[in-house]
């Protein structure tokens, strides 16, 4: 885990155990969805300058499907899907119950599919904050976009820019245990948002 800046040491093992307590619980809720296990196969934080948060998707021109949502309640943050194309069609498959590589665009059933993983990850998530801190947070509607990878984060980053040059990116990598499918989930906080969390988080609880 690399050390940032923008919490102390303490703060970010107990944000850490946080973020894995939702990333479990919203893997669990995907895995319901699409009928197969998914398993998370990387979970790491990462602070890096606005401008190099794009590398961390394979490059800020890499042409990604990105489902974002954003957090509403007692804090305010960012959370993000971002897939491969061609992954977030096996994906569609998988949940329809057909052969992997029938899906091979986005049309309206297909984005509408996407969508409802975004509705399920991102509440299942903040549901297991909200249950550790006893804060109120939802999520809005997700937005569904097929776009290059630096467009797609712009959304979030352009309100994270209003009050720091730098973010704290947690990445988590999943995907199921005999099908290729990898995916990234991104939770991406306002420092405004950090700060709540942690405010809220009982002192007793686990570090990471």
């Amino acid at each position: 885990m690399q050390q940032v800046s923008l919490l102390t040491k303490d703060e970010l093992s107990v944000w850490g155990w946080l973020v894995s307590k939702g990333i479990n619980n919203a893997m669990q809720g995907l895995s319901g969805m699409i009928g197969a296990e998914l398993v998370v196969t990387s979970l790491r934080m990462e602070q890096c300058s606005v401008q190099q948060a794009a590398d961390l998707l394979g490059g800020p021109e890499n042409m990604v499907l990105g489902i974002y949502l954003s957090v509403e309640g007692d804090a305010t943050g960012h959370l993000m899907l971002v897939h491969d194309p061609r992954m977030a069609y096996n994906l569609i498959d998988m949940q329809m119950g057909l052969p992997c590589g029938t899906t091979q665009q986005l049309d309206e059933m297909e984005r509408s599919i996407m969508g409802e993983m975004g509705n399920i990850t991102g509440s299942f998530f903040l549901n297991a904050l909200a249950d550790a801190t006893e804060m109120t947070l939802s999520i809005s509607p997700p937005a569904v976009m097929v776009d290059m990878a630096g467009a797609i984060l712009g959304i979030a980053l352009a309100d994270i820019m209003k009050e720091h040059d730098e973010v704290l990116v947690v990445r988590t990598t999943f995907g199921t245990a005999n099908q290729q499918v990898d995916g990234n989930f991104l939770v991406m906080p306002t420092m405004e948002f950090l700060k709540a969390i942690l405010k809220s988080t009982p002192s007793g609880a686990k570090s990471w």
